[in-house]
């Protein structure tokens, strides 16, 4: 079977948010599900540094304006960036922790 073509894959967005205080992997996923509800979404890179963390998930193009509106009202959480690419998100992501971006997260 030939593999499926770009275009029809779809378009997605990656989102890269911070949240106030540690938290694990788990504690991350929990806390999305209770937010976002019955938009689709998936955790990607979880960057845990004192007393924040810096996480940053895939979600479909047309979820994007939903997704990023409830991570924004929830108090614990809040965007930093978005784009088209996941290289883009890791690397302002870690241009706001003050690194030199890693070779992978």
């Amino acid at each position: 079977m030939p593999k499926q073509k770009k275009a029809a894959r779809g378009k997605h967005r990656w989102i890269g948010f911070h949240l106030r205080g540690a938290f694990s992997r788990t504690d991350i996923s929990e806390l999305l599900n209770n937010s976002l509800g019955h938009n689709e979404w998936r955790l990607f890179d979880v960057i845990g540094k004192n007393e924040s963390s810096l996480a940053i998930l895939k979600t479909p193009l047309h979820c994007y304006q939903d997704v990023i509106e409830c991570i924004n009202n929830n108090h614990i959480m809040s965007t930093i960036t978005s784009s088209g690419k996941i290289r883009l998100v890791r690397h302002r992501l870690n241009s706001t922790l003050g690194n030199k971006p890693p070779d992978s997260l």
